[in-house]
């Protein structure tokens, strides 16, 4: 040995259970099973015509542009700025919401299945308590942490793997809480119906945040694509097994968003209070927390790598001195984080989880609609940058590929945001969430109009046309219109020119 610590490495097998970590969100399974039997339905579609193609397409340009950029790289190098901007910013708003909802719903199953009697300030602890732990640990790499991620996937399985079982076995042998006629199973087109699609969506991504992994991993392009098909496959299986079992347990219109999966098991196995409950819930509790982490360091890095291209304010930007790790952007989604947990428990709520789970998959959702036409931007201006994993077929393929899911997004937020009926009961759970997403989407606007204002000014007040970005991409795109790429004097900031 000559002294020198020996690196972690993020093996093959520790990258498809980060995939099923961070992709198989149990939390959500009790909001797509309100939608009832048709909730099948719309698995199917949404696994063909979403999560394949958004899964191919993750691994095409994760292995492409490796980093911790990830989801900002690939939109900023196919639009610039602005959209780059655009992008970091969904994604990093998103967050803090999310973990506001996840942090509310630990400390609900806590209380209920220990029958702690800590009041709303002993939960608020508690939420806060978390959410400091999860900034702390997000200061550490993957490869140090990658334990965290590996026993919630195995846990995750379990709970999966249970529900399905125990659903099949209150269906052969007392019947189910819900009718499956074939009828049952065809799609409702109602908005109310739609307006739950949205959580299928949000249940199928991820793979975006293990594409910042890659500099963790001995051998991204192989590992990668890998970790994606095999996890793809595993997250499927058990989102279909656990959907089942929560239709067995409980009928649709007695379901909650919120305490739906720990109440299924207490039916399946007729107990209220057992030991058997009891670990369920610790197991539930610790993959809440576990994908806290597992999405708080690719968030984190995305936000860094953005803050770093002066696209997001400069304070995301600070690293940890000892491990190189986002602190400043772990730091400031804390302090989001706490506000908001603050405000619910001043406010009173029916169902808080709800509220702020809506939101961040809206949130989440303007995020990721830029991936799909980068992808077809970057094939066609950064033709000659290898690709180790590259999708096969043709222009009219492609596109399929990419404006499919595109177009299920932009579908999706319409139907949940949009109050169509106006209806008392309508408005007052869409409008929240509409002026909600307004107030997002004029923050990001000022954050990628002072992102392109700075731009400006640190190239003399002009900014780069729409060719030279995409020269400082391709050489050969700029050798076709006459124009090489001088990489000697190139002005171009970061990341934008691949001569660097």
């Amino acid at each position: 040995m000559d002294g020198k610590p020996v690196k972690k490495k993020f093996k093959m097998f520790d990258a498809v259970l980060a995939s099923v970590c961070i992709v198989m969100t149990i939390e959500a399974s009790a909001p797509a099973a309100k939608m009832g039997n048709s909730q099948f339905f719309w698995w199917g579609f949404l696994i063909l015509t979403f999560f394949l193609p958004y899964g191919l397409i993750s691994a095409e340009l994760g292995t492409a542009y490796q980093g911790q950029g990830g989801i900002y790289e690939w939109v900023r190098k196919a639009y610039g700025i602005r959209w780059g901007s655009r992008t970091a910013c969904y994604y990093w708003l998103n967050f803090p919401v999310w973990v506001s909802s996840i942090v509310l719903l630990f400390t609900d199953v806590l209380i209920s299945t220990f029958h702690l009697p800590i009041g709303t300030f002993g939960g608020l602890a508690i939420q806060l308590l978390l959410i400091w732990l999860v900034a702390f640990l997000s200061c550490f790499r993957i490869s140090d942490s990658k334990w965290i991620l590996n026993l919630a996937a195995v846990f995750k399985a379990i709970i999966m793997l249970a529900l399905g079982c125990l659903g099949f076995y209150m269906a052969l042998t007392k019947g189910a809480a819900n009718s499956f006629s074939p009828q049952s199973f065809l799609p409702s087109f109602d908005s109310q119906g739609l307006s739950y699609v949205i959580v299928i969506l949000f249940d199928l991504m991820g793979f975006e945040v293990i594409t910042t992994y890659t500099e963790d991993m001995p051998n991204p392009e192989k590992q990668l694509p890998l970790a994606i098909k095999l996890g793809g496959v595993l997250i499927v299986f058990f989102y279909i097994l656990a959907a089942f079992g929560i239709s067995v347990a409980i009928p649709t219109d007695q379901l909650s968003a919120s305490t739906g999966v720990m109440e299924s098991f207490r039916i399946l196995l007729h107990q209220t209070d057992s030991v058997l409950i009891s670990l369920v819930a610790v197991m539930f509790l610790y993959a809440l927390f576990a994908n806290l982490i597992s999405w708080s360091l690719g968030v984190n890095s995305v936000i860094k790598s953005a803050a770093q291209d002066h696209c997001l304010p400069e304070f995301l930007a600070v690293e940890s001195k000892k491990t190189g790790m986002p602190l400043g952007a772990s730091v400031i989604n804390a302090v989001i984080s706490s506000a908001i947990v603050i405000l619910g428990a001043i406010v009173p709520n029916t169902d808080v989880f709800w509220q702020f789970f809506a939101m961040n998959m809206i949130i989440l959702l303007l995020s990721y609609i830029m991936i799909f036409p980068s992808f077809l931007k970057l094939r066609k201006i950064d033709a000659d940058r290898p690709r180790p994993y590259r999708i096969k077929g043709g222009t009219i393929k492609l596109k399929f590929i990419a404006y499919m899911p595109m177009s299920l997004i932009l579908l999706s937020l319409v139907f949940t945001v949009m109050p169509f009926h106006l209806s008392e009961a309508e408005l007052s759970s869409k409008l929240p969430l509409l002026i909600g997403s307004g107030l997002v989407i004029l923050i990001s606007e000022y954050i990628s109009y002072r992102s392109l204002k700075s731009e400006k000014i640190r190239t003399g007040g002009k900014g780069r046309s729409a060719d030279e970005k995409i020269i400082s991409l391709s050489p050969k795109y700029g050798e076709k219109l006459g124009r090489k790429h001088n990489v000697t004097n190139c002005n171009c900031p970061g990341r934008q020119c691949i001569g660097k």
